[in-house]
């Protein structure tokens, strides 16, 4: 082993290893104190152990030794590229703990990539920081590179732990290990940080409540690249798995569904990966609550409007049949599926509320139990004495659900908030998706898709709907 600088160019030098990116513009190369490249007496290149995502495409450009090991690859961008030969002895190449190594600069959705320059494996690749939180990454099929995954926070000091198996008949599949040590510079922000809260807050809840997430700043739609990095931040497991995705509903707000509904007695967990990530160049991360919500058996109320009645299921088996009454001509019930919203035992309605003046002969004024709401603006199941007569055979109400006390009472204490109330069969309009409650059911999977940035496969790819892994 040769007695060189401690540092990264230890283990540039002794190990065959080094990192490099091309993330700026390189701003010189003729700094010895602070990142810059020197050469051992035996012309092997020792790298200073502090620089910027810049001053390592500096760095490299200038980096030459007897095999090319720091051969700069200026088509990279945003990237980390940390190139090991399998062949060498590995043995002593470590950084020591007190060593920085190189310090990248946080980019929004820049990933770090560990990459074999030589023939030979990535047999197994751990990223983590100083408390063991593990950087989500992913080998390549043909064991070449690992790519990370995972928003890379600033401010962050990483360790990279590798297991490199060499090709060829010198090498003989044997393994070799060894560890490396980066860092993310810290972010500064001149707007303030972006933090994320999350609803609908803790407790129990149907198969059908969506996740909602506000930020505190918002995102613009043209800029992709900075909802990308707020998007991927937002991590969302539940056990049992399923497949779900966010929805940008508007510039500080995304709706996360599954597929089809939650299961029964799942456990959803999410919270946002933003803190130290570098949103845009004004705009940096802050920290936010996490939430864990459960939900309870899966209940469906389905109003069949032209048969007038509403079927409701308990996890999947019908356990009463109501006769109800729904919207009258100019009144017709909202189609689709809802979802509950919250429960009153006695609300009072009025038509004025609706727009139907005093004077009118549809204005109304009631006091009303057992109301179930399901729209933000007024729309009910409840207990409707007045029309018992009608419920089962005709539609008189003014948009709201009808039915007798006692089977509203049963309803109300039945469902909970996020249950399912399903309209078919009706003249009305159909429920929106966004601004009346939660009509997210409405749109089609692939239609939910088309609101997100980086899509139901990143979901996947990040283990969405399985439990929450500790990545950074």
């Amino acid at each position: 082993m040769h007695g060189i600088a401690k540092g990264w160019g230890a283990v540039a030098a002794v190990a065959g290893v080094v990192l490099l990116t091309t993330a700026g513009q390189p701003s010189g190369t003729d700094r010895p104190a602070d990142g810059g490249v020197r050469t051992s007496g035996d012309g092997e290149a020792v790298f200073s152990v502090a620089g910027t995502l810049a001053d390592a495409a500096a760095v490299v450009d200038d980096c030459a030794d007897a095999d090319g090991v720091c051969a700069a690859t200026a088509a990279l961008h945003r990237t980390a590229v940390l190139t090991t030969h399998p062949d060498q002895d590995t043995a002593g190449a470590e950084q020591g703990p007190d060593d920085p190594g190189l310090v990248l600069a946080a980019r929004p959705g820049g990933p770090v990539e560990i990459r074999l320059k030589s023939p030979g494996t990535l047999a197994d690749a751990t990223v983590s920081d100083a408390h063991d939180r593990r950087l989500a990454g992913v080998l390549s099929p043909d064991g070449t590179r690992w790519t990370s995954t995972g928003p890379i926070a600033a401010g962050r000091r990483f360790t990279a732990r590798l297991a490199v198996e060499g090709s060829g008949p010198g090498a003989a599949r044997e393994r070799r290990f060894t560890r490396l040590h980066f860092s993310t510079a810290r972010a500064t922000a001149d707007d303030g940080r972006l933090t994320v809260a999350f609803g609908p807050g803790p407790g129990r809840y149907g198969v059908g409540q969506p996740l909602t997430a506000e930020l505190s700043h918002p995102v613009p739609a043209d800029d992709l690249r900075a909802r990308g990095a707020v998007e991927r931040a937002l991590e969302v497991g539940s056990e049992p798995r399923v497949d779900g995705a966010w929805h940008w509903v508007g510039p500080t707000t995304l709706h996360y569904r599954p597929r089809t509904y939650w299961p029964a007695h799942a456990t959803v967990r999410v919270r946002s990966g933003l803190d130290g990530v570098q949103i845009t160049d004004r705009l940096l991360g802050g920290p936010s609550r996490a939430l864990t919500i459960t939900t309870g058996d899966r209940v469906e109320a389905v109003t069949d409007v032209s048969a007038h009645l509403m079927t409701v299921r308990h996890n999947g088996q019908v356990v009463r049949t109501i006769p109800v009454t729904t919207g009258k001509a100019g009144y017709r019930t909202r189609g689709g599926i809802k979802v509950v919203l919250g429960k009153e035992r006695l609300v009072r309605m009025r038509g004025d509320t609706i727009g139907i003046a005093k004077k009118s002969k549809d204005f109304y004024d009631l006091k009303v139990r057992w109301a179930t709401r399901v729209t933000w603006s007024g729309e009910y199941l409840h207990a409707a004495p007045w029309s018992v007569d009608a419920q089962g055979s005709e539609d008189v109400s003014h948009g709201c659900t009808g039915m007798s006390t006692e089977d509203a009472a049963w309803l109300f204490a039945t469902v909970r908030e996020g249950d399912i109330v399903q309209v078919v069969n009706g003249e009305g309009e159909e429920m929106s998706p966004f601004d009346n409650g939660f009509g997210d059911w409405n749109l089609g999977w692939d239609d939910w898709q088309r609101g997100s940035t980086v899509g139901a496969a990143w979901s996947r790819a990040q283990g969405a709907g399985g439990p929450l892994r500790p990545d950074v």
